[in-house]
């Protein structure tokens, strides 16, 4: 057969080698009631070439960003990617590389990993960042462990304004784990409660999104001086990274461990991943972090090079010592980043910054004035804003969808009272005539 590489004699041969006689021999161990012992429920079998006119027919039936006028956020942004990085992350070279276990073969990977975690201790105000890792979610969870690793406390507490999936990945990694998190509420503004942020000894963490899931941007230095107070330590999280280009940096507000979602650095929505986690600390902190370092270092005769300085999970050293069992850097997608903030520098990472700022502020004022309609949350904002809406948000979303209109998230999905709440996103690549054109739908 066309994708068999070989043939009903040679696997004869292999199972006789092995000193069985068929493929089920091997399936013994599985109770008989468990095995499917029938065809499964296919069509009939296509050619080739009506395969892939099917399979073109199915993604015709999707949704994006370039055939649409969306104002999705809440985790996924829709920016503007140069397509010059398309074009290096192609490179064989590149594009065929897996995690750089021989340095002295792999020195162009392990510049460019440098060069990555050199850029995120820059944008972050951290003394330390790794070499990447899952997504900004599991990014966080292992944010918390390794917070219990420093304090040895076992309480996280987590604000209720932190993206929900992100709560979700961080209670299924706490369960097995004898740590528990308890859940801080937002005030009245969008903005955690700081009232409400109950420390006491056994508290090893505070988390705290900014921009939160509702797009207000929080008191991060408050929060961490708060965590200090009582020994514990402060972990930022952020899902909108592009905000760094105006907003102070994390470490500068006293945050002792940085975690991001990378997407918006070059990396497209991709209808929800795989993305790139970003995670920083503190350099006392260094060999408590997940994942690996990349580090420089020079010859006997002063060239320099790149080396693997830290590798903290279980495949490297003995298991007893590992911090961590993330296996892979989405060096990918790493590079995807490395080569957009390269590319867009200082400047034109604040100009981006700068354009999500002003075009969501212009959406905002012009919804709000709307009938019925009114901005939910009082407290700063970046790009994202929640609306208040006159009827259902699930109802409008909908209606909107048949105009071929994005018109954001229904907050009723994560949040069961907030029925008449719609999360909207405006990034660079929505222009003026697009928001006007929400507004006018909306109306």
């Amino acid at each position: 057969m066309r994708y068999i590489p070989n043939s009903a004699e040679e696997r004869a041969k292999m199972l006789a080698e092995m000193g069985v006689q068929s493929i089920e021999d091997f399936f013994t161990s599985i109770p008989a009631h468990l095995r499917l012992e029938k065809p499964l429920n296919l069509p009939p079998a296509y050619a080739e070439s009506e395969l892939i006119k099917f399979f073109k027919k199915l993604a015709a039936r999707n949704t994006d960003p370039n055939n649409t006028i969306s104002f999705l956020g809440a985790g996924a942004y829709n920016h503007f990617r140069p397509i010059v990085i398309d074009t290096l992350i192609s490179r064989s070279e590149f594009y065929t590389t897996y995690t750089p276990y021989q340095p002295e073969i792999a020195q162009g990977t392990l510049q460019a990993i440098f060069e990555f975690q050199s850029m995120i201790c820059l944008l972050t105000g951290m003394e330390v960042a790794n070499a990447s890792m899952y997504d900004g979610s599991t990014a966080m969870a292992e944010a918390a462990l390794m917070a219990n690793r420093i304090t040895r406390r076992k309480k996280i507490l987590v604000s209720q304004a932190v993206h929900p999936e992100y709560r979700a990945v961080l209670d299924t990694y706490l369960k097995s784990t004898g740590l528990v998190s308890e859940t801080v509420a937002f005030s009245a503004s969008g903005q955690t409660a700081l009232d409400s942020i109950n420390l006491d000894s056994e508290v090893a963490a505070v988390i705290v999104q900014s921009p939160n899931f509702f797009g207000c941007i929080e008191d991060m230095a408050a929060v961490a001086e708060k965590a200090h107070q009582a020994g514990a330590l402060f972990i930022s999280v952020t899902t909108e990274p592009i905000s760094w280009g105006l907003l102070r940096s994390p470490g500068d507000c006293g945050a002792d461990i940085v975690v991001a979602e990378g997407q918006s650095f070059g990396i497209a929505p991709s209808y929800g991943g795989p993305y790139l986690g970003i995670f920083a600390s503190r350099a006392q902190y260094q060999r408590q972090m997940p994942g690996r370092l990349i580090g420089e270092a020079f010859d006997a005769d002063g060239n320099r090079g790149f080396v693997i300085t830290l590798a903290t999970r279980e495949q490297h050293i003995r298991r007893e010592k590992a911090s961590s069992n993330i296996c892979t850097n989405q060096g990918l997608f790493m590079l995807m980043a490395t080569v957009y903030l390269a590319t867009m520098g200082k400047q034109g990472l604040q100009e981006v910054a700068k354009q999500n700022l002003q075009k969501s502020a212009y959406a905002a004022k012009a919804i709000s004035e709307l009938d019925g309609y009114s901005l939910l949350f009082s407290a700063p904002r970046f790009n994202e804003f929640v609306v208040k809406t006159p009827k259902p948000a699930t109802e409008i979303m909908e209606k909107l969808l048949s105009q071929n209109i994005i018109a954001g998230l229904p907050l009723s999905n994560y949040y069961p009272d907030m029925t008449h709440a719609l999360l909207v996103c405006v990034t660079e690549q929505n222009t003026k005539a697009d928001i006007d054109q929400l507004v006018a739908a909306l109306k």
